[in-house]
């Protein structure tokens, strides 16, 4: 039984495709789209050189052109701040006085406890202040 060229790339694209799930490398997934590609020459009747040819050019032109852009669309994704890190930077009101040495206000729908980052400033109630960090379970606020 003769297996044509055409199934032996896809079964090489396949075969690529493997790493590209386990590994979660693009650059698998390049190559798998190259040796599709090399099928597709085979198919219409390309020669084995050729093949090779579409093969390489399609992926190298894949790995030139689409790597950089995903590796710039990954940088430049915002990084996702939650817990104790969401809330620094929100506005809180004041519910009880807040000064060096301590104090209560309302942040993201809760009580905290909270007192002022410059000690020798106080916040009197319903007022509008900004936390600056959590210690602990205080957040510090100006």
């Amino acid at each position: 039984m003769d297996i044509d060229a055409w199934v032996w790339w896809l079964i090489g694209a396949a075969a690529l495709g493997i790493p590209l799930v386990l590994t979660a490398m693009p650059e698998f997934g390049m190559l798998a789209v190259g040796a599709v590609a090399a099928s597709v020459t085979a198919g219409l009747g390309g020669g084995v050189v050729l093949q090779v040819v579409v093969f390489a050019a399609v992926s190298v032109a894949l790995i030139a052109v689409v790597r950089p852009i995903a590796t710039r669309h990954r940088a430049g994704r915002p990084e996702l701040a939650t817990g104790v890190e969401a809330l620094k930077g929100r506005s809180a009101l004041v519910l009880e006085r807040v000064d060096g040495s301590g104090g209560r206000i309302k942040l993201a729908g809760e009580i905290w406890s909270a007192r002022a980052l410059d000690t020798d400033r106080a916040y009197e109630a319903g007022q509008e202040v900004d936390v600056v960090e959590i210690d602990g379970a205080t957040a510090v606020v100006m």
